[in-house]
């Protein structure tokens, strides 16, 4: 079955919060916050899932997403694994990265380990969104 970013996205609002990152070449933006609210603008740089939150905005252009990664990790601080989404662009390099959100190391919101592992079971650990036709 395929999937389109939209479907998926409103499936990420079970994970609660995620630690969204945004990397430049000058720089690293990080934002703690569970994906809600989403609305949807067709613009001419193409479809955008958009969500405001009381301290950032959130834009993400749906068009230039071409592949999708479940990633698990070692912690750069302590010994406990991460659980990371990728949004890979047309270079295959994250776009954005959205991981589950520790609160002591390595403790996660009760089920939400749980709910990254049905995501990916359901979409498959890489995997490639089909357009989004209208939003």
């Amino acid at each position: 079955m395929a999937f389109n970013l939209k479907e998926f996205l409103s499936d990420c609002e079970t994970l609660g919060t995620l630690r969204l990152i945004v990397t430049s070449s000058a720089g690293v933006l990080e934002v703690r916050s569970a994906i809600q609210k989403l609305f949807y603008a067709e613009l001419p740089k193409g479809k955008y899932a958009n969500m405001h939150a009381d301290l950032f905005e959130f834009h993400l252009n749906m068009d230039a997403i071409k592949r999708v990664k479940f990633e698990t990790g070692e912690s750069k601080r302590g010994n406990f694994t991460t659980y990371a989404i990728r949004f890979l662009d047309e270079k295959d390099e994250p776009a954005l990265s959205a991981f589950l959100q520790w609160g002591k190391p390595g403790e996660y919101e009760e089920g939400k380990v749980e709910i990254w592992h049905q995501l990916q079971d359901k979409y498959g650990e890489v995997w490639e969104p089909v357009p989004v036709e209208a939003v």
